[in-house]
């Protein structure tokens, strides 16, 4: 009788801080209403695990962070002072040799994604082809080389950038490498500190408290970018990480479809800043924009190519969902077509609308998803919802493998290629940087690879969801219950 009058105060005090945690989010975070239902089903049925998740993984960033994450970034004024890009402007608006978007292009400018005119844009479709060109463009660095990558792991692909950047340091080029704390938690920290020790920077976004791995509060914000850019002028980002399963080389998950971008020309420059702006933070650097500017880290735009790049970033720091306003803004102003790559596929409302809006205009919607999952509790949900695209005659395709894009393309002029998955985790949660490519021959080049990827790929319509068994379904339902969360 005892033990049960203990367990009933233990509960009910669970109970207390739950409703507390409740009134928290409600009044103080101000959280969106999809995610306290989900919170409130999780706190309801496993209170104690819930509020142990709560507290790991639901806490919002606190306003000390926020304030110095703003605090750190580079001076966004002083780097367009800097620089004549008021020429860029005016091509962007008379510019008969450069294809863009004029209403997206505004947009992306209104949050912040200055147009960059005139580069070389090189799209990779497998993780070899980007490896192979990114060790020759480290191999060529004179001055500079920072790198950014969500996770950057110790196997013979790691081992291989790794002892590269080691020798660069050595030569006395400026190397300054930064990763995350929750996707490289599996790489060693000596395995770093044979950079720092050979004369190149290290840091760690949101390390643990006390380096302690399993000890950290801010577990669920991640920085998902990966960021090469190299003495100021060629940048590299894209879906890859540094690991050996993203080259194809993970038995379970062949093929392995990834894509990638390598820019040479003013497309550099953004990726450039959004690097610094985490570094920045990260390593709590003072260095000023000026600073940054006369040591050569940011070059004078110059024409390279003939493709133009909107460069977006957004995170759990910013006003505003900026990468996911820009990709609705792209489906409902879609006249022909969008054709999506991603591995998870878990909309909000806004988005889900777009596509419905989209798709009831007469548009060709197409969504491609992998067949072969790698995070079974983000893929449940991904089939309920692709399920409910099929319905509405949205065409869904599975491919053959693990498919880990995360592209659009909209009509005929218009390409993107970044780190954002289609998920609340990527639009709302992560650190994620998108490309978005104004090219009628950059778009037709990758309409190319995505109708080959479907000659890879199981058409799924309505009816092939419904063969799926009662206990898959069941576990879609429950998941996609918790999908703002996810």
């Amino acid at each position: 009788m005892k033990t049960i009058g203990i367990f009933s105060i233990v509960i009910g005090a669970l109970e207390i801080l739950n409703i507390f945690l409740l009134f928290f989010m409600i009044f103080l975070e101000k959280k969106k209403p999809q995610s306290i239902i989900a919170w409130m089903t999780i706190l309801t049925f496993f209170p104690a695990i819930g509020f142990i998740f709560y507290i790991l993984l639901g806490s919002g960033l606190s306003l000390r962070t926020r304030r110095m994450m703003k605090k750190k970034r580079l001076s966004e004024k002083d780097l367009l002072q800097t620089f004549d890009w008021k020429e860029g402007l005016a091509d962007l608006k008379s510019s008969k040799e450069v294809k863009y978007d004029r209403n997206l292009a505004t947009y992306c400018l209104e949050k912040g994604a200055y147009p960059c005119l005139y580069n070389d844009v090189k799209i990779f479709n497998f993780g070899m082809e980007k490896i192979a060109s990114l060790k020759a463009d480290l191999l060529k660095a004179k001055k500079s080389i920072n790198m950014e990558y969500y996770i950057f792991a110790k196997d013979k692909i790691g081992k291989e950038i790794m002892n590269i950047l080691i020798d660069k340091a050595k030569q006395g080029v400026k190397v300054k490498f930064l990763y995350d704390s929750v996707g490289s938690k599996k790489t060693p920290r000596r395995f770093f500190r044979k950079l720092k020790k050979a004369g190149g920077e290290v840091g760690e976004f949101f390390p643990p408290f006390m380096h302690i791995r399993l000890i950290n509060l801010k577990l669920n914000y991640r920085n998902h970018r990966k960021i090469v850019v190299i003495d100021g002028k060629i940048a590299y980002t894209g879906g890859m990480n540094i690991r050996d399963d993203h080259m194809g080389m993970h038995k379970k998950l062949r093929p392995w479809r990834d894509t990638h971008i390598r820019i040479e020309g003013s497309g550099a420059f953004p990726l450039q800043n959004i690097f610094f702006n985490d570094w920045r933070y990260a390593v709590k650097d003072q260095t000023k924009t000026s600073e940054y500017i006369s040591q050569g880290y940011f070059k004078s735009p110059k024409k390279k190519g003939d493709v133009a790049i909107q460069v977006l970033s957004s995170g759990p720091d910013s006003f505003s969902p900026q990468i996911k306003e820009a990709f609705i803004h792209m489906i409902t102003n879609a006249k022909k077509r969008v054709y999506i790559q991603t591995p998870y596929f878990v909309p909000d409302d806004s988005f889900y609308s777009a596509i419905r809006i989209a798709k009831s205009s007469g548009v060709d919607v197409r969504i491609m998803i992998p067949k072969k999952p790698d995070k079974k509790f983000v893929y449940l949900p991904t089939l309920s919802y692709a399920k409910e695209m099929a319905d509405l005659g949205v065409k869904i395709y599975l491919y053959h493998g693990f498919l880990h894009s995360k592209t659009m393309i909209v009509d005929n002029n218009k390409l993107s290629i970044g780190t954002c998955n289609m998920d609340n985790r990527s639009f709302n949660l992560n650190f994620e940087d998108t490309a978005i490519i104004y090219s009628k021959e950059k778009n037709e080049e990758y309409t190319n690879q995505f109708f080959e990827d479907i000659i890879s790929s199981t058409y799924a319509d309505s009816n092939y969801f419904k063969r799926y068994p009662l206990l898959n379904k069941m576990g879609q339902a429950f998941f996609r219950l918790l999908s703002p969360l996810l």
